[in-house]
């Protein structure tokens, strides 16, 4: 019978506060077993301990809490945290924790797998599964804050959607997380701590900036020329990149948002001068910065990670553009936790 009830976090404070009332409770009790769901986040109906043995039972009878469950935690030499999360129908995703001198980050994903087929990335080679639910990538959030309190001594500071997964093609789910991951009924945390990363989804980008959201958009680049672009992201052929430019133009002046670029650089693929000449006259057309990215590898020879003179090279010259560029340097690397390597080793 469990399988066909639904999860009590699918509704909303309103359809809680109804679903009482249909049942002969007062309507405030809605707002009690909201707070527990999101605020305390209970694990199950017994969680709820200023709620009647007889209520919880009728909510046990009635729906189920499909909360995530940490499979197995790994710590890393630099302090990096990687989570093996497994969801209720058994399916595993990854999130982690990315510790600094001045704040905690949680890198979450947003579906089973990936829709795109980015060639340098592990999780490409999944497919997607499905995609997570809001309460699902709530959970991940929680999850690591708890993490943060317990290995750093303080609240988890920032989010990025640059996990498992496309955001923008589970455009529905992520932004209800977010909504509630910004309510001061779930964690109350501020939107300008928040950013989400996309492939490059135009449309999406266009619609995000329409729904007026205040969170950060990163853009994972690689290359501002299509044929090289299309080498390293097969799927952004049906996205040009005059079409990406286009959607990013209408975001900032919709948003009036910088946008980041990630950019990650490998030999012999986007090394080049004609390359850098690309990224430097893209980066022109719209209020940006520029990440550029330590690679890592997923055991292929095809992709390798870019000299340092190269690197230095793009810095000199978006520095000389007045575009302002950093160097990340990958966390988590001997857990494979860092950026491209999340592929569900442990499932």
């Amino acid at each position: 019978m469990q399988i066909d009830k639904k999860d009590i976090r699918a509704l909303s404070k309103i359809q809680l506060r109804d679903f009482f009332v249909a049942n002969g409770d007062k309507s405030f009790r809605g707002n009690q077993v909201y707070e527990w769901l999101w605020s305390k986040g209970a694990h199950s109906f017994e969680d709820m301990t200023n709620v009647s043995k007889a209520t919880r039972e009728m909510l046990e009878n009635n729906f189920v809490i499909n909360h995530i469950k940490v499979d197995t935690m790994q710590r890393s030499e630099d302090g990096t945290v990687k989570n093996a999360v497994r969801l209720h129908d058994g399916l595993v995703v990854e999130s982690v924790l990315i510790p600094t001198n001045t704040r905690t980050t949680a890198c979450v994903s947003s579906q089973v797998g990936c829709s795109l087929d980015c060639n340098f990335c592990a999780t490409a080679r999944l497919k997607r599964m499905r995609n997570l639910e809001p309460a699902e990538i709530y959970d991940q959030v929680i999850a690591i804050d708890k993490e943060s309190r317990l290995y750093y001594n303080h609240p988890l500071s920032n989010i990025v959607f640059m996990g498992m997964g496309e955001p923008l093609m589970n455009y529905n789910n992520v932004m209800k997380a977010i909504e509630m991951i910004t309510s001061n009924e779930g964690l109350g945390m501020s939107p300008k701590r928040i950013t989400v990363s996309t492939s490059g989804v135009p449309k999406m980008i266009k619609k995000l900036a329409d729904d007026d959201v205040k969170f950060n958009l990163a853009v994972s680049l690689h290359s501002a020329i299509d044929e090289i672009r299309s080498r390293i992201m097969p799927f952004s052929e049906s996205f040009p990149l005059a079409e990406l430019r286009e959607s990013l133009e209408y975001w900032y002046k919709k948003t009036k948002s910088k946008i980041s670029f990630e950019y990650v650089v490998w030999k012999g693929i986007n090394d080049d001068k004609a390359s850098i000449d690309a990224l430097v006259k893209y980066c022109k057309y719209v209020p940006c910065k520029v990440n550029l990215i330590e690679y890592n590898p997923i055991d292929d020879g095809e992709f390798q990670q870019a000299s340092q003179e190269s690197i230095n090279e793009y810095i000199k010259a978006l520095e000389a553009a007045g575009i302002v560029v950093k160097v990340r340097r990958s966390r988590g690397k001997d857990i494979d936790a860092a950026c491209g390597q999340l592929a569900n080793k442990e499932a």
